[in-house]
């Protein structure tokens, strides 16, 4: 284990930065929930069902120091696959994801039931 924070801002230009101070983490934070976005989708499913496919930049790292920062996180909100989740290191690999995600929506919303290996 490292002694790397888990605590993360974005800079100017949107670029992870590492922030070892929690209060000046929680100011960011406070101030820039709008700014966490990376990208957001919305679908109607099978009658008219509204599914939201979300990505947003963490601001804490979920590799629990295990591997690279884990700073990006997709979440399906509604329709079948419903909390279904991805984790990125990068905002590049996240903004792939989304797409990703949101293809596996409409797919999934097409057969009306989740991928067959259940994710």
């Amino acid at each position: 284990m490292t002694d790397r924070t888990p605590y993360w801002t974005l800079d100017d230009d949107g670029n992870p930065q590492p922030c070892d101070d929690v209060l000046e983490w929680g100011l960011w934070f406070e101030k820039n929930l709008h700014n966490r976005h990376v990208s957001e989708d919305m679908d109607e499913g099978e009658g008219a069902e509204q599914v939201r496919v979300s990505t947003v930049f963490l601001a804490l790292d979920h590799s629990w120091h295990d591997g690279p920062p884990i700073l990006y996180e997709t979440l399906v909100f509604g329709g079948v696959l419903d909390g279904e989740m991805a984790r990125y290191s990068t905002r590049q690999d996240a903004a792939i994801g989304h797409q990703v995600m949101c293809q596996r929506v409409r797919e999934a919303q097409k057969l009306g039931r989740r991928d067959d290996d259940g994710t």
